[in-house]
C-alpha cells in the first residue's frame, strides 16, 4: 500500500516524519555532476543503474547530465522507468518467461529496450517475444567478467551466441555485458586492478573475435561505482553502468583509494531519518529505524554527524545506538541522519524519497520502482 508522503514542501528537516528516506539535495547534485564531468572528460558513456534509485526522476536527472539511459535488473523496473519518461533502458542481465518478456516487449513502443542474455534457451524467447509483438529486439551477450554468477565464457562461446542473434530476423546483436560485480567493493586498489584487468581482457578477446566473425559490437558494458574509472581507462568499455554513485552508502566509502584513505569521490548524499524514541539506560539511545528501515546485508549503519555514536543492533522497528561516556547524549526526540550500509535494498523500503536542502524539504519524489521484483 502506497503510504502517505513523510513531510511536505516547506517543512524543517526536524519537522519531517520518521522513518523516512531523505536525500541532501547539494551532495546528491554533486555527485550527479562530478561523474558527468568525469564521463566527458573520459569519453566513455554512463549508462547509469536504475537498480539504486528506482526513479525516473533521478533518470532524468541523470540523462540532463548526458547519460545515455539506464540499466535495470528487473522487467518492473523498466515499466516504471519507461511509463516516468525514460527513453533508453538496459535490462542488464536475463529475462526468462514469455510473459515477462512480452511485458518487456510491449515498452518498445515508448522506449527503447535491450536484454541480456548467456544461453541459446534465452535467445529462443526473445526471438518468440519480439515476433509476436511485432518489433525488433536488442539483445546483448553477457559473458563472465570474473564474478562467477551468470554469463557465457569470453571468446568462442560469446560469439557463437552473438551469431544466433544476428541471424533472428526479430533480434539485433546490442554488445556485450562484462559486469564485475564483486570487484567492487574489493578494499585496495591493487585487488580491484587486478579483477578489472581479467574482465577488460575477456571484453577485449570477445570484441576482437566478433569483428573476425564480421560482427560489429555498438555496446561493451560494465563497471559499477567501485570501479568505473578502470574500465573507463581500458580503451574497450563503451559504457559505464554505475549506480550507487549518486547516493553512495557506508559500505562504498569502506573502499580504499591509492593512498590507504577511504573512497571519497562522491559524497553520502542518501540517508534514513530516525527519531530517538528511547534513552532509558546511561551509554544507550533508541531510534525508530530498525530492520524493516535499513538494510543490514552490508553492515550496520553509521550515524551522521557523529562519529562518536555508535549503530550497535537492529530488531524490526528499533535501532539500538551506543553512546560513549564522554559525549553528549541524544535528546528524546531529536532526529539523526543514519548512513545505510546498502543503500539499494534500503530504497527499496520506501514509497517517498524527501529531498532537503540547508535544513529544509524542497521536493518529495515517489519510489517508483519499489518492490518491483518480476
Amino acid at each position: 500500500m502506497l503510504q502517505p508522503p513523510p513531510a511536505q514542501p516547506g517543512m524543517s528537516e526536524d519537522e519531517i516524519d520518521t522513518p523516512a528516506l531523505i536525500i541532501d539535495l547539494d551532495a546528491f547534485e554533486y555527485n550527479l555532476d562530478t561523474m558527468a564531468a568525469f564521463c566527458a572528460e573520459s569519453g566513455v558513456k554512463l549508462r547509469a543503474h536504475a537498480k539504486t534509485h528506482k526513479s525516473p526522476v533521478i533518470a532524468l536527472l541523470q540523462m540532463a547530465r548526458g547519460a545515455v539511459g539506464q540499466c535495470v535488473q528487473k522487467v518492473a523496473e523498466a515499466e516504471a522507468l519507461a511509463w516516468g519518461g525514460v527513453p533508453d533502458i538496459l535490462v542488464s542481465n536475463q529475462v526468462v518467461g514469455m510473459q515477462k518478456l512480452a511485458r518487456l516487449v510491449a515498452l518498445s513502443g515508448i522506449a527503447r529496450v535491450a536484454v541480456c542474455v548467456d544461453d541459446p534457451f534465452q535467445v529462443a524467447q526473445a526471438e518468440a517475444a519480439a515476433e509476436a509483438g511485432r518489433t525488433r529486439l536488442s539483445v546483448l551477450v553477457e559473458i563472465d567478467a570474473g564474478g562467477g554468477r551468470c554469463g557465457v565464457a569470453p571468446g568462442p562461446e560469446a560469439v557463437a551466441l552473438a551469431r544466433r542473434i544476428a541471424e533472428s530476423k526479430h533480434l539485433t546483436f546490442g554488445g556485450i555485458q562484462a559486469y564485475h560485480g564483486g570487484a567492487q567493493h574489493m578494499r585496495t586498489p591493487p585487488e580491484r586492478e587486478r579483477a578489472i584487468a581479467f574482465a577488460s581482457d575477456g571484453a577485449r578477446r570477445t570484441v576482437e573475435q566478433l569483428r573476425q566473425a564480421g560482427l560489429d559490437c555498438p555496446i561493451v558494458g560494465g563497471a559499477g561505482t567501485g570501479t568505473f574509472g578502470l574500465e573507463a581507462a581500458s580503451g574497450v568499455f563503451t559504457e559505464l553502468q554505475a549506480g550507487s554513485y549518486c547516493f553512495m552508502d557506508a559500505d562504498y566509502a569502506r573502499n580504499l583509494d591509492e593512498n590507504g584513505r577511504h573512497f571519497a569521490t562522491f559524497r553520502h548524499s542518501l540517508f534514513v531519518l530516525a527519531t530517538v524514541m528511547s534513552a532509558a539506560r546511561p551509554g544507550v539511545a533508541v531510534v525508530d529505524a530498525g530492520l524493516k528501515a535499513l538494510a543490514t546485508d552490508s553492515g550496520l549503519p553509521e550515524i551522521w554527524g557523529h562519529p562518536d555514536y555508535v549503530y550497535v543492533g537492529a530488531s524490526d522497528e528499533h535501532g539500538k545506538l551506543h553512546i560513549p561516556s564522554e559525549s553528549e547524549a541524544p535528546k528524546l526526540g531529536e532526529k539523526l541522519r543514519l548512513v545505510p550500509g546498502h543503500c539499494d535494498p534500503t530504497v527499496d523500503r520506501y514509497d517517498w524519497y524527501v529531498g532537503v536542502r540547508a535544513g529544509r524539504v524542497e521536493s518529495l519524489w515517489p519510489v517508483a520502482a519499489r518492490g518491483g521484483m518480476a
